[in-house]
C-alpha cells in the first residue's frame, strides 16, 4: 500500500528510538548528571552545549536554540523530510511500516543536482561492472589483486574501470538524457574549446567512487594503470557535488567504527584507506589532496576527540601531519601520529607486511603528539651547533608549556634533561615561565562556566516572559495545569506570540485526549521555531511540583504585564485626546490609568 504512515505507527517508532543512541552516530556523547552533552551539530563550537536528555527524548543546544524530538533530529541533521526521518528510525528499529512511501526528497532536490548525482550513480555501477565482467578490464583487475585488493574490498568500496574509449561515457550518458553542460558541471566530461566537442574525463583509469558524508556518489579518483600514463592520479574536479574542503573520503562507512573505537585514523589519500580497512583498521578517512581544514575538524569531533594521523614518512608528509595536528589539537582533540618506517606509504607497508604488523606496530605504536612535535622540531636542524640546539630546547619547552598534565611536563623535561645533561630545575624554571603566560592565554580565551548556563544568563528573559516560560513548563507535564491556566488567562493571554502559539497548540493536544509527553508533542508542532522553543522550555530548570501559591504567582506576573500594555495604550490615548483639546475624554482615560496602576499594587 502506498501512502503515509499512520500515527499509530509513528508513535509505535517514537517509542522505540533512543535519542540518545541516534543522536551518538552523529555527535560524540558524554554523560553528566541526567542528560548527555556534546558539540552542537548544527554550528561551530569549542564548549559542548549540546544536550540530549534520555528522560524526556528530546534535544536542545543552549548555543543556537536548535532542538526537537528524534524525528527533528534526523530531519535537520539529514535535511530530509519527516516521512523520511521516520522510515529511517523504523528500519533501525526493525519496524514494518506496512506502506510504501512516497519520497520527497528527489522531488525537492534542485533537478540540475539531481541529475549531476544520478549521472554519477549510473557511472559509477557502469565502471564496477566493466573492471569485474568485461575483456578490457581484466588487466586493471589483474593490477588491484596484485596489490593486495581483495574481491570483497572491490564490492565494499565500489571499485571500477573506465574504458581507454574518448566519448565513451560521454554517449552513454547523453543516450539516458543528460544535457552535456550538465556533464559537463558535473565534472564527467570536457568540452573540448577549438571544435565544441565533449570527451570523457577518466579514460583507462582504476575509478575509486568518492561519497559525501551521507554516501551520495559525488565525485571519483582515478589512478592510471600503465606506468607512462600522467597524471598517476586524476580527481574530479570542484563542483556543485564536490568540494574537497568540505569532504573526508569513507566518512559515510567509518562513522559506526570511529564512534565504537572513539577514534578515528587520517589517512593522506583514498588508496590508503582502503588499503588500512583491508587490515582491519576501519576507522580510517582521509582528505582528498588538501591539507586539513576547519570544516573536516568539525566532521571529525561529531564523532570523535581521538585522532591519529598516518602520514607518508617522507617530509612533505611529516609537514604536513604536524600541521594536521596542530590543528586538531587546539580544537580540542587528544592526537597521536603514526609514523611508518622505511619511507613507506600506509599501501605499500600493508602489502609488505601485512595487516596484523600494520595495526600493531605502525597504529598501535602511534606517538603523542607532543613525542611527535619533538621530532618535528629536529628535522633539518644540526644539534650539534649550538645555536641551532639552543633554538630546539627553546622550540620544545615552549610546546611542553601548553601541556596542561604535570605528568606528560615532568615526562619530556626529563627527556631533555637526560639527553643534553641539562640541569631539571633550569628546564623547569623556563617552562614555568613560559607557563604563567599560557595560561594567562587560556583563560582570556576561554569563557568561564558552563556554556548552558553562561548562554542563558545572556539571553535574560523579562518577568512575564519568564513566568510565561515556567507556566508552559508545568503545562507540558499536566494537563490539568494547562486548563487551569486556561481558567484564569483565557486562551490568548500570552505576550510572547512563540508562547501563545505553543500553548494553543497545547491545549489542542490534550483536548484530543494524548497525555502529557513533550517528545510526542514536538511533532504534534507544524513549525520548526515552535518545536525548537518548546523543547528549550521543556529543559529548563524548573524545581518540584506547581503549587497553587506559584501558580497564582505566575499568573499575576502574566497579568501585571497585560495591565502594564493596556496602561501605555492608554497614555498614548490620552496625549492624543490632549492634542485635540478633547479634555473630558484625557480626563476619562486619567481616571481608568490611575485604577489600573491600583490594581496592580
Amino acid at each position: 500500500m502506498t501512502g503515509m504512515i499512520p500515527n499509530e505507527k509513528i508513535d509505535e517508532i517514537r517509542r522505540s528510538s533512543d535519542i540518545v543512541e541516534v543522536v551518538s552516530d552523529y555527535v560524540q556523547l558524554k554523560k553528566q548528571g541526567r542528560n548527555y552533552f556534546g558539540l552542537c551539530p548544527f554550528h561551530g563550537e569549542h564548549t559542548p552545549s549540546f544536550s540530549v536528555s534520555p528522560d524526556k527524548q528530546i534535544f536542545h543546544c543552549f548555543g543556537c536554540g536548535a532542538g526537537g524530538n528524534v524525528f527533528t533530529f534526523l530531519m535537520d541533521i539529514e535535511g530530509i523530510s519527516f516521512q523520511e526521518a521516520a522510515e529511517k528510525l523504523a528500519q533501525k528499529a526493525h519496524i514494518e511500516l506496512g506502506v510504501v512511501l512516497r519520497h520527497e526528497e528527489q522531488k525537492n532536490i534542485d533537478p540540475k543536482r539531481r541529475q549531476m548525482l544520478e549521472a554519477h550513480e549510473l557511472l559509477q555501477k557502469l565502471y564496477h561492472h566493466l573492471l569485474l565482467h568485461t575483456k578490457e578490464g581484466e588487466p586493471a583487475l589483474k593490477y588491484l589483486r596484485g596489490r593486495g585488493f581483495t574481491d570483497e574490498a572491490i564490492e565494499k568500496f565500489g571499485i571500477g574501470y573506465a574504458l581507454p574509449a574518448w566519448d565513451f561515457a560521454t554517449n552513454m550518458l547523453q543516450k539516458r538524457g543528460f544535457p552535456l553542460s550538465v556533464l559537463e558541471e558535473s565534472g564527467l566530461v570536457i568540452r573540448n574549446e577549438k571544435d565544441g566537442k565533449y570527451f570523457d574525463r577518466f579514460r583507462d583509469r582504476i575509478m575509486f567512487p568518492i561519497m559525501d558524508e551521507k554516501g551520495n556518489m559525488v565525485a571519483f579518483a582515478g589512478r592510471a594503470v600503465r606506468k607512462e600514463e600522467h597524471p598517476k592520479y586524476l580527481n574530479s574536479p570542484e563542483t556543485p557535488l564536490f568540494n574537497k574542503s568540505k569532504l573526508l573520503f569513507n566518512l559515510n562507512r567509518a562513522r559506526g567504527p570511529i564512534r565504537k573505537k572513539q577514534q578515528a585514523v587520517i589517512f593522506e589519500g583514498y588508496a590508503d584507506v582502503i588499503s588500512a580497512d583491508r587490515a582491519g583498521v576501519e576507522n580510517g578517512i582521509a582528505t582528498m589532496g588538501t591539507s586539513i581544514t576547519a570544516e573536516h575538524v568539525r566532521m571529525i569531533k561529531r564523532l570523535t576527540d581521538g585522532v591519529v594521523i598516518c602520514y607518508d614518512s617522507d617530509q612533505a608528509g611529516f609537514t604536513a601531519a604536524f600541521r594536521a595536528g596542530k590543528m586538531l589539537s587546539e580544537n580540542g582533540c587528544e592526537v597521536r601520529v603514526a609514523q611508518m618506517p622505511d619511507g613507506l606509504d600506509p599501501d605499500d607497508y600493508i602489502n609488505r607486511h601485512g595487516g596484523e604488523k600494520f595495526r600493531r606496530d605502525v597504529i598501535g605504536a602511534s606517538l603523542t603528539f607532543m613525542a611527535f612535535k619533538m621530532q618535528y622540531f629536529r628535522m633539518n636542524k644540526n644539534l650539534q651547533n649550538e645555536g641551532e640546539k639552543l633554538a630546539y630546547i627553546e622550540e620544545v619547552i615552549q610546546e611542553i608549556a601548553k601541556l596542561e598534565n604535570p605528568v606528560e611536563k615532568d615526562l619530556y623535561l626529563r627527556q631533555l634533561s637526560e639527553e643534553f645533561s641539562l640541569s631539571l630545575d633550569a628546564l623547569k624554571e623556563q617552562e614555568r615561565q613560559y607557563g604563567s603566560r599560557e595560561t594567562g592565554n587560556r583563560k582570556r580565551s576561554r569563557p568561564a562556566g558552563n556554556p548552558a548556563h553562561v548562554h542563558e544568563e545572556a539571553r535574560m528573559l523579562p518577568a512575564n516572559m519568564t513566568a510565561e516560560r515556567r507556566l508552559l513548563w508545568h503545562m507540558l507535564r499536566d494537563g490539568e495545569v494547562a486548563y487551569k491556566v486556561k481558567d484564569f488567562l483565557g486562551e490568548n493571554s500570552f505576550y510572547g506570540d512563540e508562547h501563545q502559539a505553543i500553548f494553543t497548540y497545547l491545549l489542542g493536544w490534550y483536548e484530543e485526549g494524548n497525555p502529557p509527553d513533550t517528545s510526542a508533542f514536538l511533532s504534534y508542532l507544524p513549525d520548526s521555531k515552535l518545536q525548537r522553543i518548546a523543547a528549550e522550555i521543556e529543559m529548563m530548570t524548573v524545581g518540584g511540583e506547581l503549587t497553587d501559591e506559584e501558580l497564582e504567582d505566575y499568573v499575576q506576573y502574566v497579568l501585571k504585564h497585560q495591565k502594564l500594555l493596556r496602561i501605555q495604550e492608554k497614555l498614548r490615548a490620552q496625549k492624543d485626546a490632549e492634542r485635540q483639546n478633547d479634555f473630558q475624554k484625557a480626563l476619562q482615560l486619567a481616571g481608568e490609568i490611575v485604577a489600573l496602576r491600583k490594581s496592580m499594587t
